[in-house]
């Protein structure tokens, strides 16, 4: 029997998807530097910029959870390729913004359009990868983040300086279109007899999702466990990388080249760790990710906090690049669990509510930040602590977490009625 299947090769799918999380991510990294510029041209205050890195989040966040249901409903082909046009055309527009407000709007729709691929990737990632391995395919997906985050400092900082920050945002478009033609045409079904491992990736993505599996998922113990953890992750993970760039300049007062190649330090070191995350997560016995995560939850705390309180600017750096150690741990974990226990056919929805806390916290820190920066009058102190005490509910976050077997199918009626 044919069987309508895609790219044969799983590795193939790995490439793409990390080619997508890579462009997905430059445009967010790269506004962190470019906001310098954007205020001074923009004349706004920290808590304005801070609305500027924070709406985007909002965006993001609404469509997680729809962008995972449309995934498992629809296939995740169509909305991977949806999502990256439409991030593509507002991540171009951001350039011409000339106003607070036109700005906000752009980045808000910015967030819509992206929103629905990283649920999406995961359901392609459920399909197309043997369970035993996810955790490392979810590692090299989430990667490419800290590989964007090599790039981005340098990319930004000479694009900045040689062109300015609307050109850049431009430049930037044009590698989304180039990616969004590549899941065209690459991600393109084919006919054909395939391998036994193809038509169960087939089998799966085509899979309607069971009536009241979308209502099931807010009352899965492991799935309230990890959008907590994730919030509180996100939280400090979104909120250093904010402000970061701006507190190395004001704080620390380095102009934007010294910034961007110091900043890739700490971005190479995360890949690296990533990669050896994801690896060792496959091998560990099942139960003890709880306590992995939860004391990367407090590592990732202490570390953010001698980070910013290091005495010299070498300092920083070297606590900057030990913080990916924690940071692969906690997202490969949080992001790859409902993926290996919970049923295929609702992958790309349980990950899309699990990150839906992330992209939430994505939102809210830069803004609370901002607000916090201006009430203690520029200094980052507050801030810090405040940053630091999400360590902690990540930690008991983790701690909740079922050390057995996932009660999804067994405390909610079984998907496929029971014969008589």
């Amino acid at each position: 029997m044919n069987k309508l299947t895609y790219v044969q090769n799983p590795k193939m799918i790995l490439i793409l998807l990390f080619a997508g999380n890579l462009f997905s991510a430059m445009d967010r990294f790269v506004i962190n530097y470019g906001i310098v510029h954007i205020s001074y041209d923009l004349q706004l205050s920290a808590s304005s910029t801070g609305m500027i890195l924070s709406v985007f989040f909002l965006g993001y966040a609404i469509m997680q959870i729809p962008g995972g249901w449309m995934a498992d409903r629809f296939g995740a082909r169509i909305v991977l390729i949806v999502s990256v046009f439409s991030f593509t055309i507002f991540t171009s527009l951001t350039g011409v913004a000339w106003s607070l407000v036109s700005l906000l709007i752009i980045r808000f729709m910015f967030g819509l359009g992206e929103g629905s691929f990283f649920p999406a990737g995961a359901k392609m990632i459920s399909v197309a990868i043997p369970q035993e391995k996810r955790s490392q395919a979810m590692s090299v997906f989430l990667s490419a983040l800290t590989v964007a985050g090599v790039i981005s400092p340098i990319l930004a900082a000479t694009l900045l300086v040689s062109i300015g920050w609307r050109m850049m945002f431009g430049i930037i478009g044009i590698f989304g279109f180039t990616i969004g033609l590549l899941y065209w045409f690459l991600l393109k079904p084919k006919v054909g007899s395939q391998s036994e491992t193809s038509s169960r990736a087939e089998d799966s993505q085509t899979e309607v999702p069971p009536k009241g599996s979308f209502i099931k998922l807010f009352k899965t113990p492991l799935v309230l466990s990890l959008m907590v953890a994730s919030f509180a992750f996100g939280f400090i993970s979104w909120g250093v990388m904010s402000w970061m760039p701006t507190y190395l300049v004001q704080e620390r007062g380095l102009n934007l080249i010294s910034m961007g190649l110091l900043q890739m330090i700490p971005a190479m070191t995360s890949v690296l760790f990533y990669i050896i995350a994801g690896y060792v997560l496959d091998k560990v016995r099942k139960g003890r990710e709880k306590w992995i995560g939860g004391f990367s939850g407090l590592g990732l705390a202490l570390f953010v906090y001698l980070m910013f309180n290091a005495q010299t600017l070498t300092g920083v750096i070297i606590y900057q690049s030990i913080i990916p150690i924690f940071s692969a741990a906690l997202s490969t974990i949080i992001f790859s669990l409902p993926l290996k226990r919970l049923p295929e056919a609702i992958g790309g929805s349980a990950v899309g509510v699990v990150n839906l806390g992330m992209q939430v916290a994505g939102f809210i820190a830069p803004l609370t930040l901002g607000f916090v920066i201006d009430a203690f009058g520029g200094s980052f102190k507050g801030a810090v602590w405040l940053l630091v005490s999400f360590g902690v509910v990540c930690f008991i976050a983790f701690m909740t977490l079922n050390s057995g077997k996932e009660n999804y199918t067994t405390e909610n009626p079984p998907i496929v009625p029971a014969a008589k």
